[in-house]
């Protein structure tokens, strides 16, 4: 007859050691997602050096009609070189003019 603390102390979960790859391949994801976010951040952090100090402000006359209004150019009509070839690296450099 069997009594509760051998019933409790068996083994129903079947043989444990044939789930030893769960280790290395949680090791495995953690790894890819952890560059998938730093590569995700620094793609992110390049668009948004990329935009504009300031934008051009709204129509200040407070027209509401959305057919008199034009889309304006962001850069006022100057010209800005492309400076993502330039860099070797990748990085791009501020030039402040």
């Amino acid at each position: 007859m069997l009594t509760v603390a051998q019933v409790l102390a068996q083994n129903n979960f079947g043989d444990t050691r044939t789930g030893g790859l769960a280790g290395p391949m949680g090791l495995f994801l953690i790894l890819v997602l952890g560059t998938v976010t730093v590569l995700l951040i620094r793609n992110m952090n390049a668009r948004l050096r990329r935009l504009p100090d300031r934008f051009p402000a709204e129509n200040a006359a407070g027209d509401s009609s959305a057919t008199d209004q034009t889309v304006g150019d962001p850069t006022d009509g100057t010209v800005t070189a492309d400076s993502s070839a330039d860099a070797a690296n990748g990085r791009q450099q501020r030039r402040d003019a």
